[in-house]
């Protein structure tokens, strides 16, 4: 056999020697890249710093309650306004205004309202009937009628006519509806605008549509947010059952893994081969069907994704998908097939690792509860940041005056200069902002806390890998296994990780961290330059974009075998970097014969734990199937609670693929490293079991002879 080895040595470096004093993981380490752990915690103390300072001067009541012209929050505990948590809008057409999207304010007089006004009527008309004092609960604090009719309306005490409104986000928007064709609200077809002439409704739905830019949107969030107050007790059973799944899949991989890779293949195939028939009995359907012949473009972006099932051109679309993937897949096997038996025998070979470490398949729980630490702490500094401005007031003013959108003081401004050169204008509550120093540093602050949640978030993946690698790592180089394996690999590796490598880990995960927030930048300036019509500027955004996903794609990889050498050896993140890509290119032929193999593998099981699941859930959401009578909720978007189940089913069979995965990168390297340093002679014996040494090296044969043929 020793023979056989320099068939895969390349010019990279120099191959390891035998040493017979090496047994795996070197337990006698120092502590590396210190420099980097000083930075790592002092980042973090700075972070803390942000934190505090954002939160001291932070609001979030700002984002969850709506606020008046006078800058006062609306149903907030503890203030005058307690009682009235929706804001109404004295006129919502002026919302139509560019002052919208420029000043994010109505150039109207908004006040806090107990509940939103439920019928339609005019100043005129309640101010001679006994509507009245229903009315003035519309107008601003402190009316009083002592005013006429013009003058009212002209200093915007009280609205000029109440709509039928609905709270939506805390706020009142018109109740508008269809009645035989035509658009109503309520029951009246016009209203008044206030001068004693008469216009149509849809004057006002444009205008309120044209208000509320994002109005759609909010619908479209509120209902989501109904969806999911109504099924997330079905979204979490959905998601337990993908684990159940999952756990179980590698419980039966474990023992049965040539069976269940095979069982696992088919059941991929079958699964989209059904989603291939499913989405033509749906297009035979809908032949003939009034509608369903219009196309995608036609009909446009639409928030009730229900419509786009209704048109053949949209499961014609899934059926091609469908079917182009299945072919892939199908090819890749044909091709694979011999590859495939020598994946397999490496996945054994990690099934029986992991069986020895069996408390492995938990430590994605500890990932993962490190991961929302990291993601609750940037999500509410953001906020903190985000609401932590002063409220502005600025002069608005219907008629041509030059001093709108100056700052004011509503205190003052009633007896101020500007009030007499701009009699009709109102000092209102605009936006929160500051002209401090530190409000002029709040980007800056949140470019900081999105770059060290990147450098946090990559560091817990780094610390879960370099775990992994040396509990799997000490399986792998005990010669009799497993009366050589240590007690408690996992913990051992994890302390070894904290206590030497620290430093270690921060240096990878702080070059993936500056390599994702210039990924951030480049989107945020993308989105800047959408509007521009310079082709060069948007090929170089696009050229750049694509060069640095490629880079952190390579940056990844290269920092997962990284730290795979750092739990073996204990070396610095540079030093394992080097080592760790040249014994890759030493045995690049093995890289493309198993490990690409394993992950194609891998993600099969992912599809397929996702795929059973999804179709569960939308047989069970679209009430195609029923435990019990009327079992599932009514929903507005039965996509809402299947594209969660989805997206929770595959996060959580990848957090337990994941433990494999880095289980047979981790006997990948071993393996590669045992032929460098052994022959498999009685004084050089392999580390390796017997079945993946005969299977693998037969396999490196064949694909050592098959390159020599080429070349």
């Amino acid at each position: 056999m020793g023979d056989e080895r320099p068939h895969y040595y390349g010019k990279h470096g120099t191959p390891q020697k035998y040493d017979p004093t090496f047994k795996g993981p070197i337990y006698n380490r120092g502590c590396t890249d210190i420099i980097c752990c000083i930075f790592l915690l002092l980042a973090i103390v700075g972070y803390v710093a942000v934190g505090i300072i954002a939160w001291t001067h932070g609001d979030p009541r700002k984002v969850i309650y709506p606020t008046d012209s006078r800058g006062e929050f609306c149903g907030q505990k503890g203030t005058k306004n307690e009682n009235k948590p929706h804001l109404f809008y004295f006129n919502i057409v002026k919302c139509a205004s560019p002052l919208v999207l420029l000043e994010f304010q109505c150039p109207t007089p908004q006040i806090c309202v107990e509940k939103c006004p439920d019928r339609y009527l005019t100043y005129l008309n309640a101010r001679s009937s006994r509507d009245f004092e229903y009315y003035k609960q519309f107008c601003v604090p402190g009316f009083k009628d002592n005013k006429g009719v013009a003058e009212v309306l002209r200093d915007g005490d009280c609205p000029a006519v109440l709509i039928p409104s609905k709270p939506l986000a805390r706020r009142c928007f018109p109740a508008i509806h269809a009645h035989k064709g035509v658009l109503m609200v309520g029951n009246e077809t016009t209203y008044e605008d206030g001068h004693g002439s008469r216009k149509n409704i849809t004057d006002l739905v444009e205008g309120a549509k044209k208000a509320n830019g994002v109005l759609e949107a909010r619908q479209l969030a509120m209902r989501i947010f109904e969806d999911y107050t109504v099924s997330w007790y079905w979204i979490i059973i959905g998601l337990v059952i993908a684990m159940a799944m999952s756990l179980l899949f590698i419980i039966l991989l474990r023992f049965l893994a040539g069976i269940m890779v095979w069982v696992m293949i088919i059941m991929v195939i079958l699964v989209l081969g059904y989603g291939i028939f499913h989405c033509y009995m749906e297009y035979s359907r809908l032949r003939g069907e009034a509608g369903s012949d219009v196309s995608l473009v036609d009909l446009g972006f639409q928030t009730d994704f229900r419509v786009y099932l209704h048109l053949r051109q949209t499961w014609l679309a899934f059926m091609i998908i469908l079917s182009i993937l299945e072919v892939i897949i199908i090819l890749l096997l044909i091709f694979l097939r011999k590859r495939i038996l020598i994946a397999i025998a490496l996945i054994k070979e990690a099934s029986r690792a992991v069986g020895y470490v069996m408390c492995s398949l938990l430590y994605p729980l500890v990932t993962f509860f490190l991961l929302c630490l990291c993601i609750a702490y940037w999500a509410s500094t953001a906020v903190f940041l985000s609401t932590s401005n002063e409220a502005v007031y600025k002069i608005f003013d219907d008629s041509s005056c030059s001093l709108t959108a100056k700052t004011c003081n509503p205190e003052t401004f009633p007896s101020s200069n500007e009030s007499r050169l701009c009699p009709n204008a109102r000092c209102q509550f605009a936006f929160y902002g500051g002209e401090s120093g530190y409000h002029r540093a709040l980007l800056g602050l949140q470019i900081f806390n999105a770059f060290m949640f990147f450098w946090l978030a990559n560091f817990v993946l780094a610390l879960g890998q370099v775990t992994l690698a040396g509990a799997f790592a000490s399986y792998y180089w005990a010669l009799r296994k497993p009366d050589d394996l240590p007690a408690f690999p996992l913990f051992s590796a994890f302390g070894r990780a904290l206590r030497y490598h620290t430093g270690s880990l921060a240096f990878g995960a702080l070059i993936l961290a500056i390599v994702q927030i210039i990924r951030v930048i480049l989107e945020y300036l993308d989105q800047r330059l959408k509007a521009a019509e310079n082709k060069f500027a948007k090929c170089l955004m696009t050229c750049l974009k694509c060069c640095f996903w490629c880079l952190e794609k390579f940056i990844k990889f290269l920092n997962r075998n990284a730290y795979i050498m750092i739990a073996i050896y204990g070396t610095n993140f540079c030093t394992s970097a080097r080592n760790a890509f040249f014994l890759l290119m030493r045995n690049i032929i093995r890289v493309a014969v198993l490990d690409k193999v394993t992950d194609f593998l891998f993600l099969l099981g992912k599809l397929l734990i996702v795929g059973s699941v999804g179709i569960l859930a939308f047989f069970f959401f679209t009430h195609r199937i029923r435990i019990v009578q009327d079992t599932a909720p009514p929903l507005n978007y039965y996509w809402v609670p299947i594209l969660t189940v989805i997206v929770g089913s595959y996060l959580i069979a990848h957090g337990f693929f994941s433990v494999y995965g880095m289980c047979v990168d981790t006997l990948f390297l071993c393996f590669c490293e045992d032929l460098e340093r052994n022959d498999g002679s009685q004084e050089r014996p392999y580390f390796m079991s017997p079945e993946l040494r005969d299977i693998l090296l037969k396999g490196s044969a064949e694909e050592g002879k098959r390159a020599e043929a080429e070349e």
